[in-house]
């Protein structure tokens, strides 16, 4: 039998994660190609081809990159093999660099402008020469890697302290500085409100629900997921905080995390009531979620609290009767069990708190919510924010299983994110619940009009799909678990 597969090595060839995410893409959009992935040859990486039954060559080392591919057809491989060189191609040069060469260091691009910054995204292991660089450079640091041992974190922090530096991260995913959004940060208009946040979905969610509000922020400084625990002990937040508090333009800071650690949120909640700028926490959790920290916020600026945004899946979808209902089962009937599939921590988590509190022992019930932007999941390759593919497949097994009843997703929106998130989920939205009688889904989108994907535009898409769609993650997670239960009102 002919095996038309191949997976070709390109030694001493580097592209980013994003890079090598679309090449797989492209790939796997050709005619007739089954399988495709571009990846640097790192240990993840080649288990994850070894699972796709791919054997990578034993002479790639993790400075080599790979592109595995499988066809239908030797025809169908030979066109993949042949727009392999043109997608890895570099782009061309930057024009800006015609004249100069570009800096080799952070420290030279540093003395060519008032950057004020450095945002810095490489493996983890290799974080700590760039973060120190730019450091001792006197810019402040946005850490956007994941995978970084967090004694490596605080003796970052430390150094950023004795010299009145603030370092965002690791694993900081979205800021706002001055404007300007870093990461995967949501278009909102300029406004008040400071956001510091331990969690970079989270602190979407309040900007996104603030921006239907009409609410605009002023910064919104991330902190790494870890800054609030125990060994990281707020080094960072606590910065964030004295730094916001210092700005004449901040009228009131919102808190982002989730529930800390006794010991470091005794010591926050200290430093915030020293400060003359008001704190509000949004820690999600227990009889808290986001949305309600932000009508707090709403109230406590005399801002009316409006109605989220939720666009209810129509009666008579030809995706099966529970999703054709916008408050639950038409008759009432108890669904299957709760599979969130989320690409967002916080949300996940609250999620999880809010489905606890309705349905209670979650395990013991089949029910589960997965972060498939854990590190543990993203380890040699792009975050599900960018790179779908992982999820999409969670979507199809969770489906296909009997036992659940209800698919809860959510769908963040912004710069960096996936251009048009729809375009995947939606056609496996419909192909699940067309293919399975009485499965429902639920979608949390987390996004405004103004994003470069068109929150509205999105939604629509997914509606039309057959899932019910909100802009409030809580409200999402309340109707995701009143249609397990068969309740009438989500």
């Amino acid at each position: 039998m002919v095996v038309n597969e191949v997976v070709l090595l390109r030694a001493g060839v580097y592209r980013d994660s994003v890079t090598l995410m679309r090449v797989s893409r492209a790939l796997g959009e050709l005619p007739g190609v089954g399988d495709a992935m571009a990846a640097m040859a790192t240990p993840s990486n080649r288990e994850l081809l070894a699972e796709l039954g791919f054997a990578v060559p034993a002479e790639a080392t993790p400075a080599d990159l790979v592109v595995a591919l499988r066809a239908r057809d030797g025809d169908a491989l030979d066109g993949a093999r042949a727009a392999v060189d043109e997608l890895l191609a570099e782009r061309p040069p930057d024009p800006a660099f015609e004249v100069e060469p570009p800096p080799l260091t952070t420290a030279s691009a540093a003395a060519r402008g008032d950057a004020t910054v450095a945002l810095v995204s490489v493996p983890g292991p290799h974080v700590v020469p760039e973060a120190m660089d730019a450091l001792a450079a006197g810019l402040n640091v946005m850490i956007f890697s994941d995978n970084v041992p967090v004694e490596q974190e605080v003796a970052l922090k430390d150094a950023a302290a004795r010299r009145g530096l603030i370092v965002m991260g690791p694993d900081c995913g979205t800021a706002v500085v001055g404007g300007v959004g870093l990461g995967f940060a949501n278009v909102v208009r300029p406004g008040p409100v400071g956001v510091v946040a331990a969690s970079g979905t989270g602190a979407q969610q309040v900007m996104c629900l603030l921006e239907e509000a009409g609410v605009g922020v002023r910064h919104v400084l991330g902190v790494g997921g870890r800054d609030l625990s125990p060994r990281v002990s707020g080094r960072s937040a606590l910065a964030a905080l004295a730094a916001l508090d210092a700005d004449p333009g901040t009228e009131l800071i919102v808190l982002v995390s989730k529930p800390p650690a006794p010991r470091v949120a005794a010591l926050v909640r200290e430093a915030a009531r020293r400060l003359d700028t008001p704190v509000v926490p949004a820690f999600p959790g227990g009889d808290d979620d986001l949305t309600g920290a932000v009508e707090r916020v709403l109230r406590a600026l005399g801002r009316a609290v409006p109605e989220w945004p939720r666009w209810e899946a129509p009666h008579g979808s030809p995706h099966g009767s529970p999703h054709g209902s916008p408050h639950g089962s038409p008759h009432g009937s108890p669904h299957g069990a709760l599979r969130g599939l989320f690409a967002g921590g916080t949300l996940r988590d609250e999620a999880e708190a809010i489905a606890a509190t309705a349905l209670g022992d979650l395990a013991a019930g089949g029910h589960r919510l997965t972060d498939f932007g854990d590190d543990v999941y993203t380890r040699g390759r792009a975050h599900p924010m960018i790179d779908p593919a992982l999820r999409l497949a969670a979507l199809a097994r969770e489906a296909a299983d009997p036992g659940c009843g209800v698919l809860l997703l959510d769908v963040v929106l912004g710069h960096g994110a996936d251009p048009d998130p729809a375009a995947a989920l939606a056609p496996a939205l419909a192909g699940a619940l067309d293919a399975r009688d009485g499965l429902a889904a639920v979608v949390s989108l987390c996004g405004t009009p103004g994003d470069p994907q068109d929150r509205d535009r999105q939604a629509v898409a997914l509606r039309d799909a057959g899932a019910a769609v909100f802009a409030s993650n809580a409200e999402a997670a309340r109707h995701a678990a009143a249609l397990v239960k068969g309740a009438r009102d989500a």
